[in-house]
């Protein structure tokens, strides 16, 4: 609580201790004072300052303002009614807060605090009483008599009216003028007389109350003896009667002494089966006032009824509770209905006898207990006759051939029942003329619909069956639906058929299956994979058993994933297996497959596999195709090489000169062709002149000073001698001239013409006889060794490669003397360069180093150089 609040309840003390009255607050007053406001309607009040609020606080009503505890109430709501007084209007609801406060802001500085509480009000929100409805009264049953005390029950208003409401039950005696007030309850109330007033009009109201206003009820005008409300008929009693089987005798006494109140009493009686629910009354037409039995009649043979039976006066009043149950059965009769009899036929393969399975259940009317049953076979043959027990319900023929008859009684204490047949065709029965059979499950109940074409049957027979457990019931020749009344399980498959039948002869039948009540699958199906490849997989599953499906199966989904990426694929209820396609090679999947009803559905077992690298067969046709390429190519390659084996051996196996069949054999003088090995410390004098291709003179004397250390260069790099069979042809050195340098514009194509050779003797030694000269051949024949390294700049200078020339004649190696080989000016030819010979062809017989030898003489070619 704030300070403001504080004060305001401080200054109501200060009045109610000093009696001031009216209440004056320090500045005026406000109005109304503590009210009771309605909710949903609107509020005025009045704030008034008096002359000595004014002259304290100098404020006018422009100062003036309102609040609901500290929540300020906005200016547009209030209304100036003169320099001191204002008004404030606001629509009551549940919150606005306590209390309503009349503040005024003071124009003194000084005053401390600024603003001052003129007047206070606490108060209080809710609605006005309704109206009562359905107002009456009943005077109760106390012992033999009747009760001084009448109670009266009404409906109260709906809404809640939060105020504390009163409630008054008003009862006058007009006739005795006594008015009785009593006060009563929301709901009901009672008034007690001192003398109870029979046959005296009373006039009966409720009246409602609280602070926002007062209503009272419709008036109830009516006699006390048309209010009772008795107890039940005493003494019920039920008796079965012998000779009466479809009858029961019902006995009661009053509840009340009528006698004194001169009271006339009717009653109502009703009963029903022990096993059902639903109650038969007796008309009341039928029940005559004041009587104590009744004899209910045309109720069913040896069957358990229960009765009960009420009161009430029969000029008005309350109907008394139903008495306690008082349960009787019916005597015996005979049974007045026939059992009910069916066939299951089976007829083995390639066996035209049937096995025929018999069954029936008791007479609806059976009247009584069954003490057995009278079976009468018949065919062509003969007639078989069997009394059966009460505990047997179905027979099995064997080996039924042709048309059998079946006579089937029940029979009790009483008497037999009357006989039902049942006929078991020659022949296969035709086609049927159901042509169609529908079912709807609801309320936990299957209703069969069907279409029958051609002409009515007697009767149809309901068919169902679940795991051999058959059932079976009747519907007449014109129905075309029913409902099955066995006791269905739910998710239990059924299957149902309809049979025609005619004159005690059941048609062909048409079937379906059925639920009464269908649920989510109970077992996952199996799945295994197989033929894996590596795009592919097969899937295989097996479906759940009936009992475990719980319904239809309205589809199969196919679910895999790899990684984050799942897929699904929908599949008929028909399906049990399915290829996937189009995966992944050398990957990891999961597979599932789901299984579902319309009530559900259920997952299998998750199955791990990875497809393959390479598709079955691939790794075999890549190899088949390397190999077929390989061949392929080995074969072109030889088919080539046969057709183009010049060009290939030109390439690889170039044509060379053969020296012994060309005419330069004839050059050579007569000198052995294996030199003399020299002897160890001497050296084969060589010179090798390199004669100007545009020069036609003859060496000048400088260059024969230079021979000498041209010849030694030679000899530094390898010794050799002779022409023929040389190995240095095969590996080039360089020539030395004048220059040092090859000369590279000879071709393959130039005329290369043979250098003759001075071949001299070995330094130190005299010469012997002159040294046999070769002339130079006009041969037009490429060298081995121009061919090969024409295009080698670097090697151009060295010898050129010459393994095939050699001499054709031997000299006398006795009488040879040493060589000094030496290059001859050729007028119009380039030089000719010479490589020494190897070590194992140089000269071995020793020499004494002298002058050289006479000038070399050409020497006419006696025959032309034959081409190869």
């Amino acid at each position: 609580m704030d300070r403001s609040h504080r004060a305001l309840l401080l200054q109501f003390l200060v009045c109610m201790v000093s009696h001031c009255y009216p209440i004056e607050f320090c500045c005026g007053r406000a109005y109304p004072e503590s009210p009771v406001l309605e909710l949903d309607r609107e509020f005025t009040a009045t704030c008034v300052l008096s002359e000595l609020g004014k002259r304290e606080t100098r404020a006018t009503a422009d100062d003036m303002f309102w609040e609901f505890k500290n929540v300020r109430v906005p200016k547009e709501r209030y209304s100036k009614i003169n320099d001191s007084a204002i008004s404030m209007t606001v629509n009551v609801t549940k919150e606005l807060q306590r209390p309503l406060k009349c503040q005024v802001q003071t124009r003194y500085p000084s005053h401390n605090p600024p603003v001052k509480t003129v007047h206070g009000l606490f108060f209080t929100v809710g609605y006005p009483p309704e109206k009562p409805d359905h107002l009456s009264c009943t005077l109760p049953q106390s012992g033999s008599g009747i009760s001084p005390t009448m109670t009266c029950n009404w409906v109260p208003g709906e809404r809640d009216p939060i105020l504390n409401t009163n409630y008054t039950l008003v009862v006058d005696e007009s006739i005795n003028k006594i008015i009785h007030r009593s006060a009563a309850g929301k709901k009901s109330g009672s008034v007690t007389f001192d003398t109870l007033p029979l046959f005296t009009e009373l006039s009966v109201i409720v009246e409602v109350e609280n602070q926002l206003g007062k209503v009272q009820s419709e008036e109830l005008r009516v006699y006390p003896e048309n209010l009772l409300k008795l107890n039940p008929p005493k003494d019920v009693e039920v008796v079965s009667e012998p000779g009466f089987p479809t009858s029961l005798l019902v006995r009661w006494e009053h509840p009340i002494d009528i006698e004194p109140y001169s009271l006339t009493l009717n009653y109502s009686i009703r009963y029903c089966a022990v096993e059902s629910q639903v109650w038969s009354q007796v008309p009341p037409d039928d029940s005559v006032s004041n009587i104590k039995s009744f004899r209910l009649q045309y109720l069913e043979c040896y069957t358990e009824y229960v009765v009960q039976v009420r009161c009430m006066n029969k000029n008005g009043g309350h109907w008394s509770a139903w008495s306690q149950n008082v349960t009787k059965r019916t005597p015996e009769d005979k049974p007045s209905s026939q059992p009910d009899l069916w066939r299951v036929i089976t007829s083995p393969e390639g066996n035209s006898r049937k096995r025929v399975k018999l069954l029936w259940k008791d007479p609806v009317h059976s009247n009584g207990i069954i003490l057995g049953y009278n079976l009468t076979i018949r065919n062509v043959d003969a007639i078989k006759i069997l009394e059966l027990g009460s505990g047997i319900v179905e027979y099995v023929l064997d080996n039924v051939e042709g048309r059998w008859v079946i006579h089937l009684r029940a029979r009790n204490s009483l008497g037999l029942s009357p006989p039902t047949f049942l006929v078991i065709p020659h022949a296969s029965p035709e086609p049927s003329p159901v042509t169609t059979v529908t079912w709807r499950s609801q309320n936990r109940s299957l209703y069969v619909n069907w279409e029958c074409m051609g002409q009515s049957p007697t009767e149809f027979v309901l068919e169902w069956v679940h795991n051999g457990t058959i059932g079976w019931q009747r519907e007449p020749g014109n129905s075309s639906s029913a409902v099955i009344k066995g006791a269905l399980e739910k998710y239990k498959r059924y299957n149902v058929s309809v049979y025609p039948v005619y004159n005690w002869k059941p048609g062909t039948p048409l079937s379906t299956a059925a639920y009464v009540e269908q649920g989510a699958p109970t077992e996952k199906p199996e799945v295994t994979l197989s033929n894996i490849g590596k795009t592919d997989v097969k899937l295989e599953w097996t479906a759940p058993p009936e009992d475990k499906l719980c319904g239809f199966v309205t589809k199969y989904t196919v679910i895999y994933r790899t990684g984050n990426v799942e897929k699904s694929i929908v599949l008929p209820p028909s399906a049990l297996s399915y290829n996937l396609k189009e995966l992944y090679s050398s990957s990891s999947y999961k597979v599932s497959v789901t299984v579902s009803t319309v009530a559900g559905s259920l997952n299998s077992h998750e199955s791990t596999f990875s497809t393959l690298k390479y598709a079955s067969g691939e790794i075999e046709l890549i190899v088949v195709l390397t190999c077929l390429g390989f061949l392929f190519f080995t074969v072109l390659t030889l088919l080539l090489g046969l057709n183009n084996k010049e060009m290939i051996k030109k390439h690889i196996w170039p044509q060379v000169p053969d020296p012994s069949n060309s005419t330069i054999a004839n050059w050579s003088p007569d000198f052995p062709s294996r030199p003399e090995t020299p002897k160890e410390g001497s050296l084969t004098d060589v010179s090798v002149v390199e004669v100007d291709l545009f020069e036609k003179k003859s060496l000048g004397e400088e260059d024969k000073t230079s021979l000498p250390l041209k010849k030694d260069k030679y000899l530094s790099e390898e010794h050799s001698s002779g022409i023929g069979g040389s190995s240095c042809m095969s590996s080039p050195r360089q020539s030395v001239s004048d220059s040092d340098e090859g000369d590279s514009g000879q071709t393959t194509a130039s005329t290369v013409q043979y250098s003759s050779v001075v071949a001299s003797g070995y330094k130190g030694q005299t010469p012997g006889q002159p040294p046999p000269v070769f002339a130079r051949s006009e041969s037009t024949q490429p060298l081995l060794g121009s061919e090969e390294h024409l295009d080698e700049p670097s090697q151009a200078p060295r010898c050129p490669r010459n393994p095939y020339f050699r001499r054709a004649r031997v000299a006398d190696e006795a009488g040879e003397a040493p060589l000094s080989l030496r290059q001859m000016d050729i007028p119009e030819h380039g030089s000719l360069g010479f490589c020494p010979a190897e070590e194992g062809s140089q000269q071995t017989t020793p020499a004494a180093e002298g002058p050289a030898g006479p000038a070399p003489s050409y020497m006419p070619q006696r025959n032309g150089y034959r081409p190869q």
